[in-house]
C-alpha cells in the first residue's frame, strides 16, 4: 500500500508540472459532464417525469454515475491505456520485475483530470440531497456510499476486460465502450427506462444496474427490503470473472517485441 500511495504522489506531481494544462483538461471534463447535466435539465423542463422518476431522483442515479466512472477511471487508466502497452512491447517489462504484473499496470498511470467530473457530482449530491425528500438515516447513507465505491470498482473491472482482450487482438475493442463510456452516458436516467431487456442485462450480465437502479429504489422508499441496499456488495461479484479472464489473457500472451 505504501508503494502504491508513492506511485500516487508521483503521477500527481508530474501531472501538475504543468498546472495550466492539468487545469484546463481538468475544468473541460468539468464541462463535459455539466452539458451532460444540462441535457437531464432540459429535459425535466418539458417532462415533470421519465419512467416515473422525478427530476431529484434522476440527479442522483446521474450524479452516482458519472463520480463511480471517473473514480474507476481515474485510478484504473493504466487497464484503460493498456493496448497501448502491448503494442508497443512495454509490457514485457512487467513480466520481469518482482512484482504484481496487475499492480504494475495500476501504478502505471492515473489520470487526476477525472476529478473535474468527480467535483460536478458532488455539486450535484450538494444541491439534490436537501431536495430528494429522502430521509437520510445511516442505512440511505451508507446505501449512497456503496453504490458510488461499489460502482467505481466495476467500472474498473470494465476497465480489466477491455485490457484482457488486447492479449488476443492486440489492439483495444471499440465495442468495449458501450459498456464504459456508453453506461456513463445513459447513466444519467435510471436504466429501467429504457426497457426490460436492457434493464436484465445490466442485472444480470454486468451488473451495473446493482449500483444504480435497484439501491435507487430503496433510498426513495419503493423498497423497503435491505438487500435493495446491498446490491451493491453483491454486483463486486462480478470482479471475479474480470480477473479470471485477464489470468487467462496473461497465460496465452505472446509478446509484439518493441
Amino acid at each position: 500500500m505504501r508503494l502504491y500511495l508513492k506511485y500516487i504522489s508521483m503521477h500527481l506531481k508530474s501531472q501538475m508540472q504543468y498546472k495550466i494544462s492539468f487545469f484546463f483538461t481538468t475544468l473541460g471534463q468539468f464541462l463535459v459532464a455539466f452539458a451532460t447535466f444540462l441535457s437531464v435539465s432540459f429535459l425535466f423542463a418539458r417532462f415533470d417525469s421519465v419512467g416515473g422518476f422525478s427530476y431529484e431522483e434522476v440527479l442522483i442515479c446521474f450524479a452516482v454515475i458519472i463520480m463511480a466512472f471517473s473514480l474507476g477511471e481515474l485510478y484504473g487508466r493504466g487497464f484503460d491505456r493498456f493496448p497501448l502497452l502491448i503494442g508497443n512491447g512495454g509490457f514485457d517489462r512487467a513480466l520481469v520485475r518482482p512484482r504484481s504484473v496487475i499492480f504494475q499496470v495500476l501504478a502505471s498511470q492515473m489520470e487526476f483530470s477525472r476529478l473535474g467530473r468527480v467535483a460536478q457530482a458532488i455539486l450535484i449530491f450538494v444541491y439534490v440531497i436537501p431536495r430528494s425528500g429522502i430521509d437520510w438515516t445511516w442505512d440511505k447513507i451508507l446505501t449512497l456510499v456503496l453504490m458510488i465505491v461499489c460502482g467505481s470498482l466495476i467500472f474498473f473491472g470494465l476497465f480489466v476486460i477491455y485490457a484482457a482482450f488486447s492479449f488476443f487482438t492486440i489492439e483495444g475493442l471499440e465495442f468495449m465502450n458501450v459498456l464504459t463510456d456508453g453506461a456513463r452516458e445513459h447513466g444519467r436516467l435510471p436504466f429501467s427506462v429504457y426497457g426490460d431487456g436492457v434493464l436484465k442485462f445490466l442485472t444480470y450480465i454486468v451488473p451495473i444496474a446493482l449500483i444504480q437502479y435497484y439501491p435507487l429504489l430503496y433510498l426513495i422508499g419503493r423498497e423497503e427490503s435491505f438487500i435493495y441496499a446491498l446490491m451493491p456488495v453483491i454486483s463486486l461479484i462480478f470482479l471475479l470473472p474480470c480477473y479470471g479472464f485477464f489470468r487467462f489473457g496473461l497465460r496465452n500472451y505472446k509478446s509484439t517485441g518493441s
